[in-house]
């Protein structure tokens, strides 16, 4: 099946920073031209201009707006269909829901691609200012079974298309049998310091495990809002000798950290289908993660990845230990994540993208469009 000659107008973000979602736009984007698509890529955080207006909280959402609105009206006399990702808050009223109405004014099909992880409150809170724009989509692709949920639950049906792990940079290395390095070992956190990612649980767990094992490290790998707050919380707590701050990781950085790490916490409060935990599975990193949202979906617990309720420093440090305790278990777990990533390959997913890309043309009676 190629995608020949198809014009997608791609709606998200771009790094930088380097973010899930906008990872997997600047992937998908190179993927579907692979496909010998033409993919119009329409940033929504494009750098401001002037660069100075970044400054004004109040007035630098125009000077964003503006040049996105207008070129989402240009493209729609272009494309062929737009593929728009999607996420919630203001995010979605700001970028989604306009995508939405001029495809619909200019008679282009148009697909959310939606991926907020806080679907379920957000929707609770203003469903009602969503539907309008939700309704007149052509097709909803969600990445996990979670959010499929979420959408059922309002009487809207989606399709599952899995966000993408990219094997060429987040794969385990030659030496995957290898022990980890019981002594001295190496916890990451790789989720931006901000809020809903609680990257202050993961501290208070790593000093629980520092009991245990004194010569470990964790590597908080983000930027964010908390970095002061949380080397404020690792001096209270006697380890900000331990933990290391990386500030903001690029792709080609991100690969080499997840290759010289043990284990992988995800602290998160919310989440759908993080990125980061898939590529931690595909680096052979054993996985501790809060069991929240779409992660469920993502893995399994036992095989694939420890789970714990979240805001549970001890439970986190206890999931961590029994892993750190018993290297053949941490290795079991490995072997049997990286195994469980094949399935985010692209080969696996581009069906069910060009399948729905198929199947909103021929509803739109533009099924001379070659997708095949």
């Amino acid at each position: 099946m190629k995608a020949t000659g198809l014009r997608i107008g791609l709606v998200g973000p771009l790094p930088p920073p380097s973010g899930g979602m906008a990872n997997q736009t600047l992937q998908l984007a190179k993927l579907l031209r692979e496909e010998d698509a033409i993919v119009e890529l329409i940033q929504v955080n494009r750098p401001y201009s002037p660069r100075w207006i970044g400054r004004f909280k109040g007035i630098r959402a125009a000077f964003r707006l503006l040049p996105y609105l207008l070129h989402l009206w240009r493209s729609a006399n272009n494309v062929h269909l737009f593929h728009v990702m999607a996420n919630s808050g203001w995010s979605w009223h700001l970028f989604a829901a306009p995508a939405i109405w001029i495809a619909s004014i200019k008679g282009k099909p148009v697909i959310i691609n939606y991926r907020g992880g806080e679907a379920d409150s957000f929707f609770n809170k203003a469903f009602s200012w969503i539907k309008p724009s939700l309704s007149r989509a052509d097709a909803i692709i969600v990445p996990s079974g979670f959010l499929e949920a979420v959408f059922a639950r309002r009487s809207f049906s989606t399709s599952i298309v899995p966000n993408i792990i990219d094997l060429s940079r987040f794969k385990a290395e030659v030496n995957i049998d290898a022990p980890p390095k019981a002594d001295f070992p190496y916890i990451i956190v790789t989720r931006n310091l901000e809020p809903i990612y609680d990257n202050a649980t993961a501290v208070r767990a790593f000093s629980i495990v520092r009991r245990t094992f004194p010569a470990a490290k964790l590597i908080l790998a983000g930027s964010g809002p908390e970095r002061k707050t949380l080397e404020k919380l690792s001096a209270g707590l006697g380890v900000a000798d331990a933990v290391i701050f990386t500030g903001r990781v690029d792709n080609e950085g991100m690969a080499a950290l997840y290759h010289g790490a043990d284990l992988m916490i995800n602290p998160s409060l919310v989440d759908n289908m993080p990125i980061s935990v898939l590529e931690a599975l595909a680096s052979g990193v054993p996985v501790v993660s809060t069991n929240v949202g779409g992660v469920p979906y993502l893995v399994e617990h036992g095989k694939t990845a420890l789970l714990v309720p979240i805001q549970d420093p001890e439970a986190m440090a206890n999931s961590i230990l029994a892993l750190l305790n018993d290297p053949a278990k941490a290795q079991q777990m490995s072997q049997a994540g990286v195994e469980s990533v094949q399935q985010y390959t692209w080969p696996n997913v581009r069906e069910r993208l060009l399948r729905v890309y198929e199947q909103v043309l021929i509803k739109s009676d533009r099924s001379t469009v070659s997708v095949k």
